[in-house]
C-alpha cells in the first residue's frame, strides 16, 4: 500500500490565499418544497436524460433515488428491491462494465458511529424517463460492490468515479486530513474488496465532491467551503490532487452536502438537506 500526502505544504489558510472568482455566485434555480425531498444527501447528474439530475435522501429514508430537472420537479422514482437505506451519502454517474453504457452508483457508505466495517456500492445501468409524469419502478437487478476500508472502520460521505479508469474512490469524513480510498475497475461483485488508502488532504469533513465529465476537474465539499482543482488534461484523481487547490466562493447552505458538475461542465450544483425554519434550493453556479 502507498499512500500519498497531497500538497502536504497546503494548509486551510494557503487554500483561502488561492481563492479565485472562477464562478460566477451562486444563483437559486428552485426551493425544496416536495417532503421527498428533505433529506437530500447526494447528486448526480445524467447521462441519458439531459439537464437533469439524480438525488437521494440518506439514512432511514426510503432506498429510492429520484429524477429531477432544474425546478425540483419529481420526473422518475427508481426504488431499489430488497435494500436498506441504512446511511446513502452519496451518488455518481459514470461509465462501467459494458462499453457505452452510463451507470448509477448509489453509495452507502456513511457511518456516524464507526460501527459497520462493510460498506456497499449499488451500481446499475442508468433508467431512462420516458416522459410520463411522476413515474415510479423499481429494479430487482443491480450489482452490489461490497467493501472494506484498507485501514479502520470510518465515517465516509463522498463517492467519486474516475471518467477515464472507472476507478472508484470514497474520501473520509472525521478526521483531519481526510483519505482517499480507491477500488479499482474491475470492482468484483463477488467477494468483499478492501479500498485502498491511496491518499490524504489536508482538510476536514469533506462531504462531498465530483470529478468532471473529462476527468480534468475535480470539486470537494465541507460544510462552509468548496475546493476546486484543475489539470492541463485528463488525469488520474491522484494526479489531479498534487496540485494546489483554489477556494470557491460559496452560498453557505443549512446543511449542504451535495455537489455536482454540470454534463456539460459549464458550472455546478450544490443541494443541501431541509433544516427547520431554513428554506434549501438547488443552487447553480456558472463558469465565467
Amino acid at each position: 500500500m502507498l499512500t500519498v500526502l497531497l500538497f502536504a505544504c497546503v494548509n486551510k489558510e494557503s487554500a483561502d490565499d488561492r481563492s479565485v472568482e472562477l464562478f460566477s455566485p451562486g444563483v437559486k434555480l428552485a426551493e425544496i418544497t416536495n417532503s421527498k425531498l428533505g433529506e437530500i444527501s447526494g447528486i448526480a447528474a445524467s447521462v441519458v436524460n439531459p439537464r437533469m439530475l439524480w438525488v437521494h435522501n440518506d439514512s432511514g429514508n426510503d432506498p429510492e433515488i429520484y429524477l429531477l430537472d432544474e425546478t425540483l420537479d419529481v420526473k422518475l422514482t427508481v426504488r431499489l428491491d430488497g435494500v436498506e437505506n441504512r446511511d446513502w451519502e452519496d451518488i455518481a454517474v459514470g461509465p462501467g462494465p459494458k462499453e457505452g453504457k452510463s451507470y448509477v452508483y448509489v453509495g452507502e457508505i456513511g457511518d456516524n458511529d464507526a460501527r459497520y466495517e462493510n460498506k456497499y456500492i449499488y451500481r446499475f445501468e442508468e433508467p431512462q424517463w420516458n416522459g410520463g409524469s411522476d413515474d415510479a419502478i423499481a429494479l430487482t437487478d443491480f450489482d452490489k460492490i461490497t467493501f472494506r476500508l484498507e485501514d479502520a472502520v470510518k465515517d465516509s460521505e463522498t463517492l467519486l468515479i474516475d471518467p477515464t479508469s472507472k476507478n472508484l474512490y470514497v474520501v473520509s469524513k472525521r478526521e483531519e486530513p481526510v483519505y482517499v480510498y480507491e477500488l479499482k475497475f474491475p470492482q468484483s461483485t463477488d467477494e468483499i474488496i478492501t479500498a485502498e488508502k491511496t491518499a490524504s488532504i489536508p482538510f476536514a469533513t469533506i462531504v462531498g465532491g465530483d470529478i468532471s465529465p473529462d476527468g480534468t476537474e475535480l470539486l470537494l465539499k465541507n460544510y462552509t467551503q468548496v475546493f476546486y482543482w484543475k489539470a492541463s488534461s485528463s488525469k488520474s484523481l491522484l494526479d489531479i490532487l498534487k496540485s494546489e487547490p483554489h477556494q470557491i466562493s460559496y452560498e453557505i447552505e443549512p446543511q449542504g452536502e451535495s455537489i455536482v458538475w454540470s454534463r456539460d461542465q459549464s458550472g455546478f450544483y450544490t443541494i443541501s438537506e431541509v433544516v427547520k425554519d431554513k428554506s434549501s434550493y438547488l443552487y447553480f453556479y456558472k463558469r465565467k
